[in-house]
């Protein structure tokens, strides 16, 4: 088997992040999940549907643990490696914390895909994992019928930095660090339309680490955190109105997109994710027209850093203008039919 002519997407049933189950049916799935009240120290679990669980370590400390894990969203191994990894240690970010080492998960159909291009997957990740400046200290593999890889992460943060996706307060301003459109990207990519410089656009992107969430954690005007993934803009934006108690309006506008949207999607280029999210949530979102209702709803790998600000100072206007951030709605207690509006 010639390994450079091997197309990693085309064993893999959905991409990235848009192989997630959907918000509907994992929210049927969690309610099996018992009640872990009894555990005093189990700072966040379940219940928020939070990026992370947050152990009180005692003396101000608390541990953040997660895992996080897709078939391939690219074809190269080693960017798929790579974007996994970012995709993972971004929870840890999301929870105001800093990671601290990461173990492997690796599914692989050995009798279709040779076990070298598993290794440059490893690779990939180990790399990333690197740049974020923690260890890949180990893992576990199996072999199965599609390819599968990501990250189980392990982080700290000092308890007063904990941001959960559910303490947003009235008021508070909402902004993204990067832009939407991954998902049709990775279907443009599956079905062989997206051109090579959009497909280099994508993967900095998708391996550009979320370690402004660190510093953020620190900030107090910031009230709530999260990261954009595969339940797309709104699934993640309804999880902080929702938690909160809020109602959120955006402006369309402001919201950053890659290039070329357009044109993938006149080319079918869409998701079976974004019409999953869609299915899930759409009946607690206000207008949109059939674009905005793509690009909104696109489940996202690696996305950006979704943050509510109550009241933004120096030091969060430095962080926002140092990783790109755009301010991008608003959180408010107005009685609506819709949880989210367009302004």
């Amino acid at each position: 088997m010639n390994t450079s002519e091997i197309r990693l997407t085309q064993f893999s049933p959905g991409a990235g992040c848009g192989c997630k189950i959907s918000p509907a049916d994992l929210s049927e799935i969690i309610t099996k999940v018992p009640d872990n009240s009894q555990f005093r120290s189990l700072l966040v679990g379940c219940n928020s549907r939070d990026d992370a669980a947050v152990y009180d370590l005692g003396k101000g400390e608390a541990v953040i643990s997660t895992t996080d894990f897709f078939t391939p969203i690219v074809d190269d191994p080693w960017d798929f490696g790579r974007i996994a990894a970012a995709n993972a240690i971004s929870d840890i970010y999301a929870m105001g914390g800093r990671p601290l080492m990461a173990i492997s998960i690796l599914g692989w159909p050995l009798a279709q895909l040779p076990a070298v291009i598993a290794g440059r997957v490893i690779e990939g990740a180990a790399d990333l994992c690197q740049t974020a400046g923690i260890p890949l200290a180990g893992g576990h593999s199996i072999d199965i019928s599609d390819p599968v890889f990501g990250l189980s992460v392990t982080g700290i943060v000092k308890k007063e930095h904990i941001r959960k996706n559910s303490t947003a307060t009235e008021g508070c301003r909402i902004f993204l660090s990067k832009p939407l459109g991954i998902g049709i990207y990775s279907t443009a990519s599956k079905k062989n339309f997206l051109s090579h410089e959009d497909y280099l656009v994508s993967v900095n992107w998708m391996t550009r680490l979320n370690d402004a969430g660190c510093e953020l954690g620190k900030l107090d005007c910031v009230k709530a955190m999260t990261d954009v993934t595969g339940f797309g803009l709104l699934g993640h934006l309804l999880e902080i109105c929702e938690g909160s108690g809020l109602t959120a309006r955006i402006r369309f506008n402001s919201i950053p997109l890659l290039d070329n949207l357009k044109y993938y999607l006149t080319k079918n280029c869409i998701p079976g994710g974004t019409y999953r999210n869609w299915k899930s949530y759409g009946n607690k979102i206000g207008e949109l027209d059939e674009f905005q209702k793509m690009v909104l709803a696109d489940p996202q790998t690696s996305g950006g850093l979704l943050v509510a600000v109550d009241d933004n100072t120096p030091e969060f206007d430095v962080i926002a203008a140092q990783y790109g951030f755009r301010e991008i709605g608003l959180l408010d207690k107005t009685v609506s039919d819709a949880i989210i509006t367009m302004e």
